[in-house]
């Protein structure tokens, strides 16, 4: 299932970009500082790659980490930081939808699919009748595995259910499976209680899993899911330190470092 990003996001992150690419890190004031929000693990990797690129032309960068995905986007939205980057643009719409919040994407930054992982079986149709599958609890990435067990034949979801699909839009489930919806970082701990789960790439990378290499499925990577972006709140688009930041984050050393260390778990989406 193929589902579009909003035009208006998608331009604003576009536009966003190619000002990234012009501005000339040299411009930027010698004490300013920019404040990333960042999760612990792959995304604090490699925001501390850009942000060693970023001093070297001049903006301090300070990285705060954060182990769920709930706070950054509070801690954005309440001006503790300038940008924060963990989440792709449903997740970001649902907040702004849910909390009130105005932000807005500013620029791509890195690719990762949803896997569905399990230390009992070696292939998805091999699950039980009743089988125990973990989801994230919160309605967005709640979703985002229900649509990739959809595209499994796991299950059915009632048509239209897109970004919003919960599992009370499941209209079949021929196995009689049980969700177990959980906090998104908790599910690579819960694998051995689980038949099977599915987890976001942050946190199966940080857990040693290799969504490449040790998923049972990965998700449609036409899905808008798919793609990171650096986010802040509207109305700071332009910001001068901010657009610097972004254009050491999509730099080549940042490139690089991506390629190296994750071998396609993670690929730059600039």
């Amino acid at each position: 299932m193929t589902i579009a990003i909003p035009r208006r996001l998608l331009l604003q992150a576009t536009v966003a970009a190619a000002l990234a690419a012009a501005f000339p890190l040299t411009a930027i004031a010698a004490d300013k500082e920019v404040t990333i929000g960042v999760t612990a693990g792959p995304h604090a990797q490699i925001a501390e790659v850009a942000k060693r690129v970023a001093e070297k032309n001049g903006l301090k960068v300070k990285l705060v980490e954060f182990s769920d995905f709930i706070q950054p986007n509070a801690a954005l939205a309440s001006s503790q930081l300038d940008a924060n980057i963990y989440q792709h643009v449903p997740f970001l719409e649902a907040q702004n939808k849910d909390r009130g919040y105005k932000l807005v994407p500013v620029a791509p930054a890195v690719r990762q699919q949803m896997g569905v992982y399990s230390k009992k079986v070696k292939k998805l149709a091999d699950l039980a009748d009743g089988a125990r599958v973990g989801i994230p609890n919160d309605p967005t990435n709640g979703s985002r595995a229900l649509l990739v067990l959809a595209e499994q034949g796991l299950i059915q979801l009632k048509g239209g259910a897109g970004t919003r699909a919960s599992v009370l839009d499941i209209t079949a489930n021929p196995k009689k499976l049980r969700f177990i919806e959980l906090e998104a970082a908790q599910l690579p701990r819960a694998l051995g209680d689980l038949d099977a789960a599915a987890v976001n790439s942050s946190y199966a990378v940080a857990a040693g899993l290799s969504p490449t290499g040790d998923s049972l499925a990965l998700e449609n990577p036409n899905t808008p899911y798919v793609t990171v972006v650096i986010a802040t709140r509207a109305g700071h688009e332009k910001d001068a330190d901010l657009l610097a930041f972004v254009k050491a984050y999509q730099s080549p050393e940042v490139k690089q470092f991506v390629d190296t260390t994750f071998k396609g778990a993670y690929t730059v989406a600039w």
